[in-house]
């Protein structure tokens, strides 16, 4: 499927997700406001780095090699169980580490320990969120693109669905557990779909773990991990950072400028992840995978410059739209957070070179880098500039990254 395809695909899926996020976060923002805004962001980073940290990082290798080796069943049978038996032993001593420290968990990232029963309840879903995920990266890897699509469409219509009927119920608490609710739920929905797939065996999920193919996932376990951990770790950190020395309110701002961000990228970032990954992967030529870059520089960056220059406009609109009049000073974190946008994406399209050839040192020291580099230049901005110094920090890191890349990666670039 080529690059137009699976647009085409994703776009569809993507609009469903666009609206639904918007509805559940005029829903969230008119219940609970900016600062609920904000540590709705503190659980979903947590969320999201937990989940990582549980599938050992190794999605993204199931995909590549899932894909490589989609003709092979015998290599696929010892990429899918070591994969399954690698997420296992991890899931259940993280489960209980969750619920033992839960009260604690509470108090670091909402200041109270009122908040425990959502991480008790998380740690108990948690084996819904890591098969979804191992799932999904088996369908990406086998070219199901209509299949995932559907599924996220499926989680954007329920996850609409059940924020609606659980903040309203139960404001700040009900938008906290509403995500955990729906991932387990969406689970039993993809493992329907890959029941029904035509090359799937339950006994390709056991047997012993394949050292080699082991060796193969942990490879991207290592740049998952600390893309997954230090990522949401600085999120939380500068969020933090924010709600103590300028307000909750302001952190808020801050959320509610990066959901946009997150949504109206959707389009991309889903292209990127479900085409990108497995395109690259495939590639052995470099002359080839040059022309695989400039094509989908050729039709994805004029896509996000457009779609930035449109939020820019319609700033004010969107705001009223999607959040409240409380939130009406976020309008000048716009700026300097879509320009970051762009160079965001102008940089990832080099930076999937890392992922699809395992470059596991150089992204490891790239992460590294730049997210202590975000966090630093995140506090200093503030201190010089306020609010609109995070924003400035964003979009001067992502050029640094893309400034590193470009030299980093030259020899695929064609350069000597």
């Amino acid at each position: 499927m080529n690059l137009i395809k699976t647009s085409i695909l994703s776009a569809i899926s993507t609009v469903i997700r666009i609206i639904t996020g918007f509805i559940s976060v005029k829903v969230v923002s008119v219940y609970i406001g900016p600062s609920g805004l904000a540590l709705v962001g503190q659980m979903q980073n947590f969320i999201g780095m937990i989940s990582n940290i549980a599938s050992a990082g190794i999605n993204s290798g199931l995909v590549k090699y899932t894909a490589e080796y989609r003709d092979n069943e015998n290599i696929k049978q010892k990429i899918w169980s070591s994969a399954f038996k690698l997420s296992v032993i991890l899931i259940l001593p993280i489960t209980i580490s969750i619920i033992l420290f839960s009260n604690y968990i509470s108090l670091i990232l909402f200041k109270t320990n009122e908040y425990k029963f959502v991480f008790d309840l998380f740690a108990i879903t948690l084996f819904f969120f890591v098969m979804n995920g191992l799932l999904t990266s088996i369908l990406n890897g086998e070219g199901e693109i209509k299949k995932l699509t559907i599924l996220n469409i499926a989680s954007s219509l329920f996850g609409l669905l059940i924020t609606l009927i659980l903040v309203r119920k139960l404001n700040l608490y009900g938008a906290l557990i509403s995500s955990i609710v729906v991932q387990s739920i969406v689970f039993f929905i993809t493992l329907m779909f890959v029941i029904k797939s035509k090359w799937f065996k339950l006994s390709m999920f056991f047997g012993k773990i394949d050292r080699e193919y082991r060796n193969k996932l942990l490879k991207y376990s290592i740049m998952t991990l600390v893309s997954a951990t230090m990522a949401p770790l600085s999120q939380i950190y500068l969020r933090n950072y924010i709600g103590v020395n300028i307000g909750w309110d302001a952190a808020g701002y801050w959320q509610g400028i990066s959901r946009i961000s997150d949504t109206y990228l959707m389009l991309i970032t889903t292209t990127l992840s479900i085409y990108y990954l497995p395109k690259l992967s495939s590639i052995q030529d470099k002359t080839e995978l040059r022309k695989e870059i400039i094509y989908g520089y050729k039709i994805i960056m004029p896509i996000v410059i457009a779609m930035a220059a449109g939020v820019y406009i319609f700033r004010d609109f969107i705001i009223k739209l999607i959040f409240t009049k409380d939130f009406l000073p976020m309008r000048e974190l716009f700026l300097y957070q879509l320009i970051g946008d762009v160079i965001k994406i102008t940089s990832w399209l080099l930076g999937y070179i890392m992922v699809a050839k395992a470059m596991t040192r150089l992204f490891v020291i790239s992460e590294v880098i730049f997210v202590f580099s975000f966090v630093g230049l995140g506090v200093l901005f503030i201190k010089i500039f306020g609010l609109i110094g995070i924003t400035i920090a964003f979009m001067v890191n992502y050029l640094l990254y893309m400034i590193f890349l470009l030299f980093a990666l030259r020899g695929y670039l064609g350069e000597r």
